[in-house]
């Protein structure tokens, strides 16, 4: 079955801002599910000048204790894997994420895109889609995909509270129409 989360945003602060507080957007005091972000692989093509970068993120494990009795579920962190194509010419940048921790039972996958507002070029759109699928964990299934449901929808919140509370701490009051 799976479950889907859709978030669109738009930020009142310029693209160059907006990306930058997300590169540094975790570990954050606000987010104390996220212990660490990595960057694991980082590259420029020199001829359209994208620069691409992996990064690994370590988060503490969220699922609720009485689930974690099951042994697979009972594991102190999981591992998220973020790509992002950086392209500061077209003012754009595409990030996928998925989920390295239970691979063999979940499925969780996002697709973000940050771009230039096109109701103003001063601001920045965030549209971000995310799904995730429970297999092999039998009766499980449905409620282990209700609460990532819940969790995704409100982390999705959660980060765009942390963007918006970065983006005044770095740049001050949000741009004006």
């Amino acid at each position: 079955m799976g479950v889907s989360v859709d978030v669109h945003q738009v930020y009142k602060y310029p693209f160059e801002q907006v990306v930058a507080s997300f590169l540094r957007k975790y570990p954050n005091p606000m987010e104390k599910n996220v212990v660490s972000v990595k960057i694991v692989e980082e590259r420029k093509d020199e001829m359209t000048g994208i620069i691409y970068r992996r990064r690994i993120a370590i988060c503490q494990n969220v699922i609720p204790e009485i689930l974690r009795k099951m042994s697979i579920l009972k594991v102190p962190s999981i591992q998220l894997e973020e790509e992002s194509w950086l392209n500061l010419q077209e003012r754009n940048m595409d990030i996928r994420s998925h989920c390295l921790t239970w691979t063999q039972y979940a499925s969780m996958k996002e697709e973000s895109v940050f771009r230039e507002s096109m109701e103003n070029p001063n601001w920045t759109e965030f549209i971000q889609r995310g799904r995730i699928s429970i297999t092999g964990a039998g009766f499980l299934n449905c409620v282990l995909e209700s609460f990532a449901s819940t969790f995704l929808r409100q982390g999705a919140q959660k980060g765009i509270r942390i963007m918006e509370t970065l983006l005044k701490e770095q740049c001050g009051a949000p741009l004006a129409k």
